[in-house]
């Protein structure tokens, strides 16, 4: 027999030869068996006969995994398995086939015959161990160069030299393969199936969508408060982040590599525009720019005299008041005026004297 190569799904430990003393026996190809949900399985046996003995010699034979009163209970008459087993037998051996297999599957599996002497029955123990998983895909990203990948389709269980892959794109099959080639920094979404098995694909793997930034609580805030910055997105394997602050005309600074970037007490300093990048091993994207305004009082106000503090009358002189606040600050010029209030002047940041006396 020659199965499909799609629906092999199998692990060779050892040839199991299960020998009785008068030449009978069951000679197991595989003594275990990986499988995944959706697949075949086969499991095949070889008869072994005596000297002078012929497998016309045999007249009843069949797969169990359950006993009923002491008697091994055809797979055939199994509800558990009903529609989903068949036997491919021949003159010296007999292949058992499970299509899609199941979790409660997972057993030991042994084939038993009986000759035409009366009474004269055998059983290959120990069996065929079989293990049904639920998923056995996980697509495997491997750069080829800076513009390429290559997509490999790993299973949990070891598969047949001949198994077949098919190749989604966004939930559209576009190849049959071992492997698969895409462009770098794609967010289209690619899976793998063993073929046939349209139920049990791998999950889907793609690159980040250009990631989201939300400000907590907001983006203008005064000296001293706290601040978190999170950078967000799609991405499957899960993406990796990198925060950056814009430096003007050399290259941004890295400032964190972590998704949030927390500020337990900011400061004016930290003023500016921020960025994210979000990458996994199927691309890089960037956020877009987000803004950080912290608010602050007025330092102690400087003053400036121009052109400078000692003239003489006639002269023209110009008094300036400056200080560092956000948002600007608003000025107001007084005169000392004695033992009274000061006396108002102007309100605009200089003090302006045309013809001084």
């Amino acid at each position: 027999m020659s199965p499909s190569a799609g629906g092999l799904v199998v692990f060779l430990l050892s040839v199991q030869v299960i020998q009785s003393q008068d030449g009978w026996g069951v000679n197991y190809r595989q003594t275990d068996i990986c499988a995944v949900k959706g697949s075949t399985v086969y499991i095949s046996c070889i008869i072994k006969h005596p000297s002078g003995k012929y497998p016309s010699d045999i007249k009843d034979r069949f797969w169990f995994t359950k006993e009923k009163d002491g008697e091994p209970v055809d797979l055939r008459t199994d509800s558990e398995y009903s529609g989903r087993v068949e036997y491919d037998c021949y003159t010296k051996g007999c292949t058992l086939i499970i299509k899609d297999p199941r979790k409660s599957d997972s057993a030991e599996y042994k084939f038993t015959f009986m000759t035409s002497k009366s009474g004269e029955k055998y059983t290959g123990s120990p069996g065929v161990t079989l293990s049904v998983k639920d998923s056995g895909f996980q697509v495997q990203v491997r750069r080829s160069d800076s513009t390429w990948l290559e997509l490999t389709c790993p299973s949990s269980c070891v598969l047949s030299d001949r198994a077949e892959y098919d190749w989604s794109k966004n939930g559209e099959i576009i190849k049959r393969g071992s492997s698969l080639r895409v462009s770098s920094g794609s967010t289209d979404r690619y899976s793998c199936y063993l073929r046939g098995s349209w139920d049990n694909g791998s999950p889907a793997v793609y690159g980040p969508w250009r990631p989201s930034v939300s400000v907590s609580p907001s983006a203008e805030m005064l000296e001293g408060d706290s601040l978190t910055l999170t950078c967000s997105t799609d991405a499957n394997p899960a993406a990796n982040y990198t925060w950056y602050k814009e430096a003007g005309t050399s290259d941004p600074r890295i400032l964190s590599e972590k998704p949030q970037l927390i500020f337990s007490s900011i400061q004016s300093s930290d003023s500016g525009r921020y960025f994210c990048t979000a990458e996994n091993q199927l691309g890089r994207k960037r956020s877009e720019f987000i803004s950080i305004n912290v608010k602050y009082g007025p330092q102690r106000p400087s003053v400036s005299v121009s052109p400078s503090a000692q003239m003489v009358e006639g002269d023209s002189v110009n008094l300036t008041c400056s200080t560092d606040a956000n948002p600007a600050a608003n000025y107001t010029w007084y005169k000392e005026a004695g033992t009274s209030d000061p006396h108002l002047l102007s309100e605009e940041p200089q003090l302006f004297f045309s013809f001084i006396r």
